[in-house]
């Protein structure tokens, strides 16, 4: 995993795993058993630590605990949930993600509890780290090795009194969770939880279930458009968080143009509109500087537009990889003429792409059709 760098000198790997924060795993166990080596674990854990990137400190500091707890899984599994703080507060409903300190512990089950023999022990043992810190990567490893039992479990835990515990059962089974393995089960297969959990009343559980949402719509787009319209006829979940749900969901194809999406969330695929004056300030920049370019929008009829923007970037072997930017959604009257504008910085040190020379081209995209193409040169 590359390091999180929004700053100058910010390291994530070093936020979230450092002497202090193993210093903290070490006196939990210790609490729990005056018999465990805190000293030697944490002098045995720093030795090598920040050499790592941050999924190798997991691993690390899992592979160092299993000197210091017992051999037997079982007992070890004891040692871990006793050494648990409190579970996060039930109360909350978002921004409550738990220490990532306890991450390592999700991946000692992995490494030691994946047998048959342990299954049910390690669910029960996931389900109470995931109420400190989400086990979502460690599921994984539990439904590729034992999808019908696991799905079982998760299907139980949609319905616990406890948020993170029905957050998982959605983020765990996501098709795409980034820095995760892929799962072999089929990506609708989550579908009967979402269907449970769509209606939670907890904004961090639907929130993973849009998201979940929009890993499927890559490559079912259908079984999506039919889920969002099943739960609004059903009307379990509160109208403007299902309304909020289903944007964030379809953002993905709504992006591509999907027609489907855009009727959904109330844009007509051809609205009556009339684009001119499109034009760009400059037609050449370097990286570092900004594009700017402006239209002019006449409505025929009412409309509620979606405004998007899309620049054709230049790739090393010469061909263009295109990118959907938001502008702005906005209701026009009938007869009503609006003045846009945009202005895009090219990051020279952008981490997610790398600006090539050459001729880009920038699309305006409205409700997902194309209105225009504009040109400049990356110098």
């Amino acid at each position: 995993m590359a390091n999180d760098t929004p700053g100058a000198g910010f390291s994530l790997k070093d936020q979230l795993f450092n002497r202090d924060r193993v210093e903290y795993l070490a006196s939990l166990f210790h609490h729990a058993d005056c018999q465990f080596e805190r000293t030697a674990f944490v002098r045995a854990t720093m030795k090598g630590l920040t050499d790592l990137e941050l999924k190798q400190r997991i691993v690390h500091i899992a592979s160092t605990l299993e000197r210091f707890v017992a051999d037997d899984y079982k007992l070890a599994a004891k040692q871990i949930v006793d050494m648990l703080p409190p579970p996060l507060d039930p109360t909350k409903t978002d921004d409550d993600f738990g220490d990532f300190i306890f991450a390592p512990l999700g991946e000692f089950v992995v490494r030691n509890g994946l047998e048959k023999r342990h299954l049910k022990l390690s669910l029960r043992t996931l389900k109470a780290l995931t109420q400190r810190f989400s086990m979502e990567d460690a599921i994984r490893a539990f439904i590729n090795r034992y999808p019908a039992e696991t799905m079982s479990e998760l299907q139980k835990w949609a319905c616990d009194s406890h948020y993170h515990v029905r957050r998982l059962a959605s983020e765990g089974t996501r098709p795409l969770l980034p820095w995760s393995k892929r799962l072999e089960i089929e990506t609708t297969a989550a579908m009967p939880i979402l269907d449970q959990l769509h209606s939670d009343p907890t904004r961090l559980v639907t929130r993973s279930v849009a998201n979940h949402l929009n890993d499927i719509a890559k490559s079912d787009p259908a079984t999506v458009l039919a889920a969002l319209n099943r739960w609004k006829r059903q009307g379990d979940q509160a109208e403007e968080e299902l309304r909020w749900m289903s944007k964030h969901a379809l953002r993905t194809l709504v992006k591509q143009g999907n027609p489907k999406a855009l009727k959904l969330l109330g844009f007509r695929a051809n609205p009556a509109i009339e684009v001119s004056e499109f034009s760009m300030a400059r037609k050449a920049v370097k990286p570092g500087e900004a594009i700017e370019f402006a239209f002019v929008l006449q409505a025929q009829r009412d409309e509620a537009l979606m405004i998007d923007y899309v620049i054709d970037f230049v790739k090393a072997n010469g061909k263009r990889s295109s990118k959907v930017h938001k502008l702005k959604q906005v209701e026009v009257s009938r007869g009503s003429t609006t003045e846009l504008q945009k202005r895009h910085i090219l990051r020279a040190n952008a981490t997610t792409y790398t600006l090539y020379p050459g001729t880009h081209h920038v699309t305006l995209q409205i409700n997902g059709k194309a209105f225009g193409r504009e040109s400049f040169e990356l110098l």
